[in-house]
């Protein structure tokens, strides 16, 4: 391939998979949706900032220790897995606790003010605490072949770039999308969304906890 060849090749393959790992709407998507509700667009945007680089994160290990990290998946995944639910059932309770009439007491047309690292922390480690998306992100790299020998190291740089800015257009799209609809919510409407966001996640973590054991004990 030529410079310019292998530059689109992975730049184009990187925003396609930093979309396609963010798309699924697991329990980090449902909370840069209620935080976008709740508290405006730019909360609900750092923290999908936070877990664009955690999904980063995740690519970068799996790009140069794929075969240790399918190792390490294997043998803990059960242990991760409920660990990782752990983590979900403690927001799950904090949803329900959470108070919404403390979100709308903000004048109509401004945002309460934002702080983007304790989001964008808030948006990492939630996304961090779930490393079973390593499994989605091999199956990406595999279906795009975007770990290929032939590349150079410094067309990767330009890969990895590509899916943080592909992951970040994503949740650009959703806090956008949101954001137009929330007008439309009252109070009550509020604490139902809280409600079942809550027993959403709640799902989530209870599968995983179930799953996790069932492997264990099997």
């Amino acid at each position: 391939m030529g410079f310019f060849e292998s530059l689109f090749y992975t730049i184009w393959r990187g925003i396609a998979i930093g979309i396609l790992i963010s798309a699924p709407m697991g329990p980090v998507g449902i909370l840069c949706i209620q935080r976008t509700l709740y508290k405006g667009r730019k909360t609900g945007l750092y923290t999908g900032v936070g877990a664009a680089i955690s999904d980063l994160f995740y690519c970068i290990l799996t790009g140069f220790g794929l075969s240790f990290i399918e190792e390490f998946l294997e043998r803990n995944q059960n242990v991760i897995q409920l660990a990782g639910s752990v983590v979900l059932i403690a927001f799950a309770v904090y949803l329900f606790k959470k108070n919404p009439a403390s979100s709308l007491k903000t004048p109509q047309g401004e945002e309460p003010q934002v702080s983007p690292h304790k989001n964008i922390l808030g948006g990492f480690l939630f996304t961090f605490s779930n490393p079973l998306i390593l499994f989605l992100i091999i199956g990406l790299f595999a279906r795009f072949n975007f770990s290929i020998p032939e590349i150079s190291f410094y067309y990767y740089i330009a890969g990895y770039a590509a899916i943080f800015v592909g992951a970040v257009i994503w949740w650009e799209f959703v806090t956008f999308s949101v954001n137009k609809l929330r007008a439309h919510f009252n109070l009550r409407s509020m604490w139902l969304i809280n409600r079942i966001i809550g027993v959403i996640i709640l799902l989530f973590a209870l599968v995983g906890i179930i799953t996790g054991i069932t492997n264990l004990v099997g």
